[in-house]
């Protein structure tokens, strides 16, 4: 019998106020490609930083067994030297460095006192064609798309002679095909001895690439499953993760509109004078009261772009065309004449445009309405504490306190109070950009649940999902867009996966 490659025995790692890992044990084979999930929050990022260096030996409690050795990491070095790499979420490379100076940046090539550069390309441009990424090594990493970007960790990973490859939701920003692409990289480094660590929200994920899962619950290993014997499925993924079974991802709803109308865009035209060249063409589309209208499409077709026009064109786009709320025609030249309105827009990248990670739960939370706690133009510290108490427990954000900084916060969490922050200002319309992106089952649930209960009390949604389940599990009304036009509109009973599939290819 192979011996494990790596055992984790009774983990704890605690924060201020938090148990983030309590008593964790975790094993993984020679060789597998073993998939870690549970919920936000759960503890599988700070166990993969445990195993990393990135929190040292002395900073928590327990033993790391790394092929039969026991093991001290004091820093992440130390755990690169013994053959472990851990790619993030948020890549860690140098957008103005070239492919190869990001590949060996930390152990370069030397000859004598100074880098060898011709062989430093040299061995970069072998890594490229052991993850198979046809680029110019010279090349440099601003130039290259997300997937990319992703294959040139991994190269610089199996620059390092990596036995142990740590990935953090690798395709959360990922189209189809780079997810493909990385998925048949991984079965390769597989078949090449290299073990996988992955850690991910999306169950179809889990089912086609695990050996092996184990979940995390609150801060403790609740199961490891072993795909061989068809222990993984979706229905035990979801109870193990969240402690109960959840029959309807998509939880019921009444699916009938008003007639009333909310918003209508109408001949609705964007051009970019930063690519010269009109992003979006002859939009039409209207939202009624108490309706949920998806916008599905590829990524890249416009989605994004037709949201930030309608929320006062914060990116100077050229606008022709009309644009009518509560029937009344409407012109924004910045998103707070859009906010006057009665429109909402909850960004689909909360740590960058959506938060200020930094300032706490209450601070952002008031933030798009302090007119709302504010007298004289100062801050009613009170009605401050008051309002985002009434939406933590109204959303129900999981957090120590309304004081907690928000970067603290799990990924559904912070997506909580990202919504909180625009239901602040009383929106009648609200656009959701990837809602659930990034976050666990769960808190997806959740979430659907906050929009069923905002349609129901007459708020109109528009949501832009890459997810098409989450596309015919939510809406009432499907859009589909490609290449900057709507290319069909699909009422919910006759959308499927590949009809709006056909039009989201259309050319």
């Amino acid at each position: 019998m192979i011996p494990p490659i790596l055992e984790m025995k009774h983990i704890t790692k605690e924060f201020p106020g938090v148990k983030a890992l309590d008593d964790v044990s975790f094993q993984v084979k020679t060789g597998e490609i073993h998939c870690l999930v549970g919920e936000n929050g759960a503890g599988k990022s700070t166990l993969m930083k445990v195993l990393s260096g990135v929190y040292p030996h002395g900073d928590y409690v327990g033993e790391i067994i790394y092929e039969g050795q026991a093991q001290k990491f004091r820093h992440i070095a130390d755990s690169e030297k013994a053959g472990i790499a851990i790619i993030y979420q948020e890549l860690a490379l140098v957008p103005e460095l070239t492919v190869y100076e990001n590949i060996f940046l930390g152990h370069e090539i030397a000859n004598g006192f100074t880098i060898d550069w011709n062989e430093t390309i040299k061995q970069a441009d072998e890594m490229l064609q052991k993850v198979k990424l046809n680029v110019n090594p010279e090349a440099k990493i601003k130039e290259l798309g997300v997937g990319q970007q992703q294959l040139v960790e991994i190269a610089k990973a199996l620059s390092q002679d990596v036995k142990l490859l740590i990935l953090d939701e690798p395709t959360s920003a990922l189209n189809e095909d780079d997810v493909e692409n990385l998925f048949s990289l991984l079965r390769d480094l597989k078949k090449q001895g290299v073990t996988c660590v992955m850690i991910t929200h999306k169950l179809k994920e889990v089912i086609e690439m695990s050996d092996s899962v184990t979940i995390l619950r609150d801060g403790q290993a609740v199961i490891t499953l072993d795909a061989h014997n068809g222990e993984v499925n979706e229905n035990a993924l979801i109870k193990h993760m969240v402690g109960r079974e959840i029959e309807n991802i998509y939880p019921k709803r009444d699916k009938k509109a008003s007639t009333e109308t909310l918003l209508e865009v109408k001949n609705w035209n964007a051009y970019d004078p930063k690519l010269g060249r009109k992003i979006l063409r002859d939009i039409n589309f209207r939202l009624a009261k108490g309706e949920i209208i998806g916008l599905s499409g590829l990524m890249g077709s416009g989605r994004t772009e037709l949201a930030l026009s309608l929320f006062g064109n914060p990116d100077g786009y050229e606008i022709e065309g009309e644009l009518l709320v509560n029937n009344e025609t409407v012109e924004f030249g910045h998103p707070e004449g859009a906010i006057a309105s009665g429109i909402a827009y909850v960004t689909e990248d909360r740590k960058r445009n959506g938060l200020i990670l930094i300032q706490d739960v209450k601070q952002n939370n008031t933030l798009a309405n302090l007119k709302g706690i504010s007298n004289r133009g100062v801050v009613d510290e009170n009605a401050e504490i008051k309002v985002a108490s009434e939406y933590v427990v109204s959303l129900n954000i999981k957090t120590p306190s309304i004081e907690q900084t928000v970067v603290n916060l799990s990924g559904g969490n912070q997506q909580k109070v990202s919504l909180a922050k625009w239901l602040f200002v009383k929106p009648d319309i609200l656009i959701l950009d990837e809602p659930t992106r990034g976050i666990d089952v769960g808190a997806k649930f959740e979430i659907y649940t906050i929009m069923n209960r905002l349609v129901e009390q007459g708020m109109g949604i528009i949501m832009i999902s890459s997810e098409l389940p989450e596309v015919l599990g939510m809406s009432d009304r499907v859009y589909v867009v490609s290449e900057g036009e709507i290319t069909g509109e699909l009422a919910i009973e006759d959308a499927t996966q590949e009809s709006i599939m056909k039009l989201a290819t259309v050319s």
